[in-house]
């Protein structure tokens, strides 16, 4: 095998390495799964981050949908109804917290049960 395609195949190789790593890692992501938390009445509800950036939730049968990021260690999820919660550690812990616009509306303990 000559230098040039010796050359391209390792490039292509570690192109290949670098591509399954970089897909791992965001299908590992600590904040894709299922989360418990609280409503701004106080109701359980549960909020399913994706692998794939997309977020559900089940509050009262509302079928809540929505894109999802993670922004300086927080998921910041975007909800179709215009709300956004942001779930963050705070010490050995996870809060919710949900926002209308600008306005903070309810804060609760977030769980990662899945």
């Amino acid at each position: 095998m000559t230098l040039r395609k010796r050359t391209i195949v390792g490039t292509l190789a570690a192109a290949a390495a670098f591509a399954i790593s970089a897909s791992t890692a965001f299908a590992d992501h600590h904040f894709a799964g299922t989360w418990q938390v609280k409503d701004s009445s106080g109701s359980d509800f549960k909020i399913m981050l994706d692998k794939d950036g997309t977020a559900r939730a089940d509050r009262d049968s509302e079928g809540m949908k929505g894109k999802w990021e993670e922004k300086d260690g927080t998921a910041v999820i975007n909800w179709d109804t215009g709300w956004t919660t942001k779930i963050a550690k705070q010490g050995e812990h996870y809060k919710k917290t949900a926002f209308q616009g600008d306005e903070k509306k309810s804060t609760s303990d977030a769980m990662k049960v899945k």
